[in-house]
């Protein structure tokens, strides 16, 4: 079936889908043509897509089909749509009367922005490896007071999913205000080390960070199945000597081994191994391969500490194979070509992607000054959450 071709207002209103998300701005539809099994949708500026009867009436927003306080979705696809829907543009978008009388409506927006086959996300969240490092990069700062406005706060976690790393200046002295920033975000991700942790020297450590020797380049808690995603680093004290702070992307150096040793980055991509942490309460333990990629080859995490290797358990003939590849990424990794470094001053925070970011420092002397700093971790499910919510309120 035809839908005639009217002209909607040009300030047409958008229709409730149901979203949070704004879907008021892009182009009004202009036609709605039935194909068996389909419905082909024109929107005036050129652009066309093909749904899916099934996705439509799947996607129908009204009180019998998706809750209307909680707006989740109430109707379960479980039946083929023989029979297509008598189709009419009206205004702000489209109308379609099913065969049962159902009436669905969709705005037009909302329609275009979901297009079958578009990879954008509608709600245009940020993803991890967005800008790798270029050489010379140096990371972007934020003011404290800046943060505790909306858009100061909303740059901050764009930057963060952008970069994998942002300093925070200008903070207060004050303790626990780690948790604070965090808390505006969402809850801390607890560990074994606690919701929130203290980094300084300390007697019978059970961690190499609570010592004053230089920490190599690592990503914190390999050893879960489930890795910390963002790390922040609160610093109130530091006037030791030495304990310069130093990061890598490992995304963007693991695709400069892909392309200058091939051989290494799909042996360090394909043969999991063990990480794992203990001590006289804990034992914790993960298998994993150091690079892991998702389903399309796209780098997904990155899990490299040394210290919670555990035995190196693979068949004979593919063990010096790894090794020959753990070594020219760890090369790579430590190139200063690759690495920024930066001291932390009191009331500066560094927030970064524990699975994209590998983090470490320069030893320090503790007999020349204190150094403290204080830690928590986030899922990046709370960080992006707190993104849309954000670009909501502007």
């Amino acid at each position: 079936m035809n839908t005639p071709v009217t002209e909607p207002s040009t300030n047409q209103p958008s229709l409730d889908m149901g979203e949070l998300s704004p879907h008021a701005e892009g182009p009004r539809l202009i036609a709605a043509t039935s194909s068996g099994d389909h419905l082909a949708l024109h929107w005036v500026d050129g652009s066309q897509a093909h749904f899916p009867l099934l996705w439509l009436r799947d996607h129908c927003s009204c009180s019998e089909c998706r809750h209307p306080l909680t707006r989740e979705r109430l109707f379960v696809p479980l039946e083929d749509i023989d029979e297509a829907p008598r189709s009419t543009l009206v205004e702000g978008g489209l109308r379609l009367q099913w065969a049962d009388g159902h009436v669905s409506l969709y705005d037009a927006v909302w329609l275009h922005q979901r297009r079958p086959g578009d990879d954008a996300d509608p709600n245009g969240t940020l993803t991890r490896l967005q800008r790798p490092w270029p050489e010379a990069f140096a990371p972007e700062h934020v003011k404290y007071s800046d943060f505790m406005t909306t858009d100061g706060e909303r740059h901050w976690l764009e930057v963060l999913l952008r970069d994998g790393l942002v300093v925070l200046d200008d903070g207060p002295l004050i303790d626990e205000e780690v948790s604070r920033i965090a808390g505006r975000i969402g809850p801390m991700r607890a560990t074994n080390f606690g919701a929130r942790f203290d980094v300084y020297s300390k007697p019978n450590p059970n961690n190499a960070a609570y010592t004053a020797i230089g920490l190599a380049l690592h990503s914190d808690l390999p050893n879960w199945r489930q890795p910390p995603d963002i790390q922040l680093l609160y610093c109130l004290q530091n006037e030791a000597e030495g304990g310069e702070s130093l990061f890598a992307d490992g995304f963007a150096v693991a695709e400069r081994l892909r392309v200058e040793a091939p051989e290494a980055f799909r042996v360090l991509s394909e043969t999991p191994i063990d990480f794992r942490f203990q001590d006289e309460e804990q034992d914790i333990a993960a298998r994993a391969p150091v690079i892991a990629l998702d389903d399309r080859g796209r780098l997904k995490e990155i899990r490299f500490n040394n210290w919670i290797r555990d035995t190196l358990r693979l068949p004979l003939d593919t063990i010096d194979a790894w090794y020959r590849a753990y070594r020219q990424f760890w090369l790579l990794l430590h190139d200063p070509r690759h690495q920024i470094e930066f001291a932390l001053e009191p009331g500066q925070m560094v927030a970064f992607d524990n699975r994209r970011v590998l983090h470490g420092r320069r030893a320090f002397d503790p007999s020349t000054g204190r150094r403290h700093l204080q830690g928590t971790y986030l899922d990046i499910d709370m960080i992006e959450s707190r993104l849309r919510v954000l670009q909501r309120r502007t």
